[in-house]
């Protein structure tokens, strides 16, 4: 294994993303027995089948769907390091799947646009998004994601920042919910509210509760579920009310969206003080050319969909 070919691992990486050797043959401008005679060079270095017969397809055995997700960053990596950084970026034939972690109403309000912005300029790039359970910033160094939005952790200090708008609690209630009308949203009429709270942890728990025992108050929550969006969508069929954060319900989050359709929001008659969202990227992708283009588009489309105010 002295004289390893890093041509195997590139070939590797697209085999297992495409599952068929024609279409890796296609993506890399090979012939299709040109690369069934790779496939047995790889199978031959790795000591494993890779990919086996399953009907008229190929599926990956055990160790390659182990073996994908490092193949790829690892294939990643090489062209980095062998792309000249003063490259001018070619959008129209860029190949390349960048996984970008977000919450749930991120998903829910701006996806869509992200793709939309991503695809039109660069119709063979290709978006993963994959959950936000938490703020471990160990995917971004070890780069199994590209880029992440949210609110900052603290445990990598060297994870690169850009920040991307303000963000703060708003309620929200059905239209016509008896706490709409009438004296308006005092700190007692909503505490005197039934609640459903989003929180992945379970905790009910939130800044809010802090808030409502400095009034001498407190709330009743009924309902926890893991999202926001899940929130509103039980707010929507109830008289309960839940508090989210401006962006489910404010420029992107439009009257007309089917998440927000019937909601009303108001603002909290409580003193929460607003947080910030950013982008986090690790710095080894910092000049990358094509992670620099990628940044850049989701942060126009974030700033797009929640003006600074």
């Amino acid at each position: 294994m002295d004289n390893v070919d890093l041509n195997l691992l590139v070939a590797l990486d697209v085999l297992l993303a495409e599952g068929s050797v024609t279409g890796a043959a296609r993506r890399l401008g090979l012939s299709t027995s040109a690369m069934s005679r790779t496939l047995t060079r790889l199978r031959a270095a790795t000591g494993d089948p890779l990919l086996v017969r399953a009907g008229r397809g190929l599926v990956p055995t055990p160790h390659a769907t182990e073996l994908r997700d490092r193949v790829h960053e690892l294939s990643r990596d090489v062209r980095a390091v062998l792309r000249p950084q003063n490259m001018r970026l070619d959008l129209a034939t860029l190949e390349l799947t960048f996984t970008i972690r977000a919450s749930e109403a991120f998903l829910e309000f701006l996806s869509g646009r992200v793709v939309i912005a991503v695809t039109r300029a660069a119709p063979h790039v290709r978006l993963r998004f994959a959950p936000k359970p938490d703020k471990d910033a160990r995917p971004l160094r070890e780069g199994l994601i590209d880029l992440e939005i949210g609110l900052l952790g603290t445990s990598a200090p060297e994870i690169r920042t850009q920040f991307l708008f303000h963000d703060k609690y708003v309620g929200v209630a059905r239209a016509g919910h008896p706490l709409l009308t009438g004296a308006g949203v005092t700190p007692e009429r909503y505490a005197a509210c039934k609640h459903v709270v989003a929180s992945r942890e379970g905790n009910v728990v939130e800044p809010i509760d802090g808030a409502l025992v400095k009034l001498g108050l407190g709330r009743t929550v009924v309902v926890v579920v893991p999202g926001y969006p899940d929130a509103m969508r039980i707010v929507r069929q109830s008289d309960l009310v839940a508090t989210v954060p401006r962006s489910c319900f404010g420029d992107a989050g439009a009257s007309d969206h089917a998440v927000t359709a019937g909601l009303e929001s108001f603002e909290l008659p409580l003193s929460i003080p607003e947080f910030k969202i950013s982008a986090m990227w690790h710095p080894r992708m910092d000049a990358d050319p094509a992670h620099r283009w990628l940044r850049d588009t989701v942060m126009s489309v974030c700033r797009a969909a929640y003006p600074r105010r």
